[in-house]
């Protein structure tokens, strides 16, 4: 890449003008971010619980203290999501993600000399609010804004990049911690986040298609069209007084904190059923490929059905999942299962994207993902928690998973009585005037 800033914008321009002739730029949106959320990989769950048995043999820490350590942490760091939305608001998405790859490949490298309790518990929130909560934030963010009609689809495209992470990293993780040890592989995660991610951020990345004169899902934006593409949405004020606010925090809440449980424990509790612990890695394999394949189609979805029944069906799949991990006998039951996950999976990346430009608008559309993303970050710092201390306490994790059903259970019928706020329709129908 060039060093000199002019020499990079000329560069951008240049890449802009030949894309932009050619193909809708919300398109080229459309892999960046998919790469952008494939190298949040080192911050996400399904990466991160490799880690927790080297970590317990080499620090002499229990299960349940690691649990502790990344729920407190990926907790404390949640409560810096609403300024960083806000943030997005003000400077938009692309400044914010190369600065936060730079941060995130840095914490990669740090948590390498991870030496006891406190230090894993920070690496855990740095890595957490760095990967999971902040790159996915501003991803989310730049593809709601280039997309309205087609939103849905788009985000699942987006999404792909977390099954393919999910398919390659936790293999390609244990095998590294196998042959070289878990510090070499953390540092060996922070270049490779560098590498793959800086390139596409600085060369193709744009905050929003006003910017560069174009409307969502590639309207050219004349002084006739500008009054039809004024971008609107509610306040995070306006938005925290609605029903619809709450559902859908709830559900994305719910969502989040048993899909992270299975992916933190993932390695363990398929090798309380009988798997071995790179037969265990491989199923995010299966997983990841099942997400990668339903997620376009879970977003096709959102575009055509009602959203309240498809988050209702969403919850019903958690289920699924959290009842069939209990089944498992052998091969051909872990796979069936990692197929359910996968889907699982699909259903909630592509939903934790999808609800807030829909329910509120794009006008203060990071503070409200910001305050949200929180909540949902909040879920996931306690998901792992229960699991940790059912296998520390009785040795065995299928009595607690079966009982976390209960909770899906009861959103899925709360998420039928989701409906628009009807501000946003009157905000969007005095601009449509």
């Amino acid at each position: 890449l060039p060093t000199n800033p002019s020499m990079l914008a000329g560069l951008r321009r240049s890449l802009f003008q030949t894309l932009s002739r050619r193909v809708f730029y919300g398109w080229v949106i459309l892999p960046v971010t998919a790469i952008v959320m494939f190298g949040s990989g080192p911050g996400q769950s399904h990466l991160i619980g490799l880690f927790f048995d080297p970590l317990s043999r080499e620090l002499g820490l229990t299960r349940t203290s690691l649990a502790a350590a990344y729920g407190v942490a990926t907790l404390m760091a949640a409560f810096l999501l609403p300024k960083l939305g806000s943030f997005i608001d003000k400077v938009g998405p692309v400044r914010m993600l190369w600065i936060l790859t730079l941060a995130l490949g840095s914490a990669c490298v740090l948590f390498s000399f991870a030496s006891n309790w406190i230090y894993v518990a920070i690496g855990f929130g740095l890595l957490r609010f760095l990967g999971q909560g902040s790159l996915m934030l501003n991803c989310n963010n730049m593809v709601s804004q280039w997309f309205v009609r087609k939103r849905g689809f788009a985000l699942g495209v987006m999404s792909l990049g977390f099954p393919i992470s999910m398919a390659i990293h936790p293999p390609l993780c244990q095998w590294l911690i196998e042959t070289i040890g878990w510090r070499e592989t953390w540092i060996w995660l922070g270049i490779s986040t560098w590498i793959i991610l800086l390139p596409p951020i600085l060369l193709f990345a744009y905050n929003k298609p006003e910017q560069v004169g174009l409307a969502p899902d590639g309207v050219i934006a004349t002084d006739d069209s500008l009054s039809s593409t004024t971008i609107t949405g509610m306040t995070r004020t306006a938005a925290l007084r609605t029903p619809a606010f709450y559902i859908i925090t709830g559900s994305l809440f719910t969502l989040s904190m048993l899909v992270t449980a299975l992916h933190v424990e993932n390695k363990g509790i398929l090798m309380e059923h009988g798997l071995s612990a790179q037969n265990a890695a491989s199923m995010f394999t299966v997983t990841g490929i099942t997400a990668a394949i339903t997620m376009p189609i879970v977003g096709r979805m959102l575009d055509h059905f009602r959203t309240e029944w498809m988050l209702s069906g969403g919850l019903i799949i958690m289920v699924a999942s959290l009842f069939s991990v209990t089944l498992i006998t052998g091969m051909s039951g872990a796979i069936i299962y990692a197929l359910i996950f996968g889907i699982n999976n699909a259903v909630t990346m592509t939903f934790v994207a999808f609800m807030w430009p829909r329910y509120f608008g794009r006008k203060h559309l990071g503070s409200i993902q910001g305050f949200g993303q929180m909540i949902v970050i909040v879920g996931a710092s306690l998901g792992p928690l229960p699991l940790a201390i059912a296998l520390d306490s009785t040795g065995s994790y299928d009595i607690t998973l079966r009982s976390l059903t209960i909770l899906p259970i009861l959103l899925a019928f709360v998420a039928l009585f989701l409906r628009p706020p009807k501000q946003l329709s009157q905000l969007t129908a005095s601009t449509a005037e």
